[in-house]
């Protein structure tokens, strides 16, 4: 056996494979075990590439792979007779699709719905071959045996396993890019209007019975000057004073609070 071999003398051939998980068996030495994950580094590599694209970074879906290659590792026992890669495949994709089925959904889901999405998805690509066109809901309702309702509920709720980014960008045909979040919101205008009558209720409570009724009528009711002059008892530039001087107050606390 090669006892004096490091991580970056080459791969194992068969014999010394055998030879460092009979060691590994044996002692348990974590030194060992290094040299085994290095030497089948590559199947995590090949595994973990077949599930990108589906909502997770390849970085996160090769380090889940590597925790299986080293359970995988842990398990084998060269005895029974079988290569390890066989051994070690199954192992490590069992790790990715709990990953995927634990952490892959942005919004928790029922496992029903994980389940059933992940058989549409399979039948999708079956019935794509066989049609040689993309099936519709009824398409893999039929094959599946489900209703059109239940396949088109799951496709629905499937969407919360890879949102799509905000900073997605696409061509207007100009020199600016445009982005998604400036497609799909607009300004509320509702809510400024909720801040302003909220101040203005407040204001008016700081007000005189004067002071508040020349302010209601002239912008409320819409009345003139000289009626609201009238019905106090009052010259219409008194009015008018003490109208200019509650907007001034107003303006003045209004800049204040958004300040």
């Amino acid at each position: 056996m090669a006892k004096n071999r490091t991580k970056k003398s080459g791969f194992l051939d068969k014999e010394e494979v055998r030879e460092y998980f009979d060691k590994y068996k044996e002692t348990g030495d974590k030194e060992v075990r290094e040299i085994l994950i290095e030497n089948f580094l590559f199947i995590p590599e090949i595994l973990a590439r077949k599930y990108t694209n589906r909502g997770i970074e390849y970085d996160d879906i090769f380090q889940v792979a590597c925790i299986g290659l080293i359970y995988a590792i842990d398990r084998f026992d060269p005895d029974r007779g079988f290569e390890f890669s066989s051994f070690a495949t199954p192992t490590i994709i069992g790790e990715i699709k709990k990953y995927f089925r634990d952490k892959g959904w942005t919004i928790k889901v029922p496992r029903r719905i994980q389940e059933t999405s992940k058989r549409i998805n399979n039948a999708k690509l079956e019935l794509y071959q066989t049609l040689g066109r993309s099936p519709t809901a009824e398409d893999i309702a039929d094959f599946l045996g489900l209703s059109e309702e239940e396949v088109l509920e799951v496709m629905e709720a499937s969407k919360v396993y890879s949102p799509q980014s905000l900073d997605v960008t696409f061509d207007s045909g100009e020199e600016n890019e445009v982005y998604l979040r400036d497609l799909i919101g607009e300004k509320d205008d509702f809510f400024d209007r909720i801040d302003y009558s909220d101040f203005l209720m407040k204001a008016l409570e700081k007000l005189s019975y004067v002071e508040r009724k020349i302010l209601l009528d002239r912008y409320f009711d819409k009345e003139t000057q000289v009626n609201i002059a009238k019905e106090l008892g009052i010259s219409q530039m008194t009015v008018s004073r003490i109208e200019k001087k509650v907007l001034e107050k107003l303006k003045k606390d209004l800049l204040k609070s958004i300040s």
